[in-house]
């Protein structure tokens, strides 16, 4: 366990902010239907930070108490030269970080699943809506299931935790849940699921695929004994044990059931901006700051953004054919 800071982020609700998620990149080798239209534009590299540039923010939060950093995209395995970032932020595991983690769709996890344990990468998280191959392409637009089953066999091998992030979607996957739930049995695998948030503009209706995980609790308590666990791990997910296979259910609730009074989070954009919520636009921009001043800046500004940091979320998903409660993407956001 690493050292606390002599000056923990505390926000103006007293929460201390010990995880960041940083994306490393907004581009995405799928385009999955909940998450990002067709056809979507992304940012010019020149908006997006360097390696070097995500090193420093990184290490920005790790000095003053981030004990939890996870890297995120869009896609972070499409980044070149990804690994650099990565075995250098290894180097602050025991040393101030007490977890590095990833957050990947699978696709190019059989080629880096090693490296990324060596680098000290203990635990991926992998986003797996369905076990059907064409429900797979249907949601994903493009993607295919054989190689993201691969990476996250691959990722067993090597030695890391893989924790299965499930969207459950209305009409499209809930008939899987509990197909999911076996499979993660059998393989050894952590499972959460998400319901989907209105961020960004896509081509279909998300009120026509919001399912409430409330409705799937009651379902899965039709056949199961669900214990309500105390555990955290860092995240906004509360956790379930089912007796019956011994397995842990997380479930993240933004809308049915927010999780804002206990949030140590905040999230970095590939492009540097600091958002100190995601359901929110409070923001700082690190990368002209970092670019302008140089890293001592951004210990200054990294206070600016505790009082800025709201007090919780507003996400609506009710209202039919109104705008997304945010109008970014997640994949601009970081996962």
């Amino acid at each position: 366990m690493a050292a606390p800071a002599s000056r923990p982020l505390i926000d103006g609700f007293g929460r201390r902010i010990s995880y960041v998620r940083l994306s490393v990149t907004d581009r995405c080798d799928f385009r999955c239907t909940y998450c990002m239209p067709s056809d979507m534009t992304f940012l010019p590299k020149a908006d997006i930070l360097t390696l070097e540039e995500l090193a420093l923010v990184a290490e920005a939060f790790i000095a003053r108490g981030v004990t939890r950093l996870r890297l995120t995209g869009g896609e972070p395995l499409v980044r070149r030269d990804m690994l650099d970032l990565v075995q250098r932020l290894g180097r602050h595991v025991g040393s101030g970080l007490d977890e590095l983690t990833l957050t990947t769709n699978g696709s190019q996890l059989a080629r880096f699943a090693e490296p990324l344990f060596r680098a000290g990468v203990r635990r991926v998280n992998v986003s797996l809506d369905t076990l059907d191959p064409a429900r797979f392409t249907a949601i994903t637009r493009r993607g295919q299931l054989a190689p993201v089953l691969d990476g996250i066999a691959a990722a067993k091998a090597a030695g890391l935790a893989v924790k299965i992030n499930m969207v459950a979607l209305k009409g499209l996957n809930e008939d899987e849940i509990e197909a999911m739930l076996a499979w993660c049995a059998r393989e050894g695998h952590a499972l959460t699921l998400i319901e989907t948030m209105p961020l960004g503009q896509i081509e279909e209706d998300r009120t026509d695929r919001y399912l409430p995980l409330s409705e799937i609790r009651r379902r899965l308590e039709t056949r199961f004994t669900l214990t309500p666990l105390t555990q955290r791990t860092g995240g906004p997910a509360r956790y379930l044990r089912i007796e019956e296979t011994g397995q842990t259910l997380g479930l993240i609730t933004p809308l049915t059931h927010n999780f804002c009074e206990s949030c140590n989070r905040v999230r970095v954009t590939a492009t540097g901006t600091l958002f100190m919520c995601l359901g929110q636009e409070d923001r700082l921009d690190l990368r002209d700051l970092l670019r302008q001043h140089g890293p001592a800046a951004l210990d200054a500004a990294l206070d600016r953004a505790m009082q800025l940091k709201p007090k919780g979320h507003d996400f609506v998903i009710e209202r039919r054919e109104a705008a997304p409660a945010v109008a970014r993407h997640m994949s601009m956001t970081g996962g």
